[in-house]
């Protein structure tokens, strides 16, 4: 009789398949001008499904107002498993940046970590898109730039448990629905990384 997991497949569950994602936000054009006073100075939030330790922001742009531009690059390690499945959603926030007040939010586009990858993949892993801004049920004023890439597959060493509360962005869980396989709600462990111990 075999005994419970041999201490190989313990050991490979310490490592994890991923991806580098690079995303630059280029810049945005013709933006709804939401302040009474003053100059717009807008930046771009990103998350994936909007979850806050995923959340990093460009700087704000003081020249463009309508039409800021930021050139702004950020990396994410994701797992294998969230790029192929639905249910990963990228999302961007633009948001005008005020002194005394809350940011006022101008609008956000949304994509599914696989659409993006699917449509880059024939293109070597990269490609540039122009999306329109979207505001609640309605839409918003305005087209969002940016430009993607995915690199190759690499081994990440997960980080253990204690890492994942100190370190923001180490570790993400999401469950999602596999509707394709008719089994309802499927917890699925995708991890999406800042920094990583890449092994391969």
């Amino acid at each position: 009789m075999e005994s419970g997991n041999t201490s190989e497949e313990m050991e490979s569950k310490k490592f994890i398949q991923c991806r580098n994602f690079h995303i630059t936000l280029i810049s945005a054009s013709d933006l709804e001008d939401v302040r009474d006073l003053f100059e717009m100075k807008v930046y771009a939030s990103v998350s994936f499904n909007e979850e806050p330790r995923t959340e990093k922001k460009t700087p704000k742009d003081k020249q463009g107002k309508t039409n800021p531009a930021w050139n702004h690059r950020m990396v994410y390690t994701i797992a294998e498993a969230g790029i192929l499945q639905y249910g990963i959603m990228l999302v961007i926030k633009l948001y005008c940046k005020r002194e005394f007040l809350p940011d006022k939010y101008i609008g956000q586009v949304q994509k599914p970590i696989k659409e993006l990858f699917e449509t880059a993949l024939p293109m070597g892993g990269s490609a540039e898109t122009t999306m329109a801004l979207g505001k609640g049920s309605g839409v918003s004023q305005g087209e969002l730039r940016f430009s993607y890439t995915f690199g190759e597959k690499i081994i990440v060493k997960k980080p253990s448990k204690w890492k994942t509360w100190v370190d923001t962005g180490a570790n993400l869980l999401i469950d999602f629905t596999l509707a394709s396989t008719g089994l309802g709600i499927m917890p699925i462990e995708v991890s999406i990384f800042d920094q990583t111990d890449v092994i391969a």
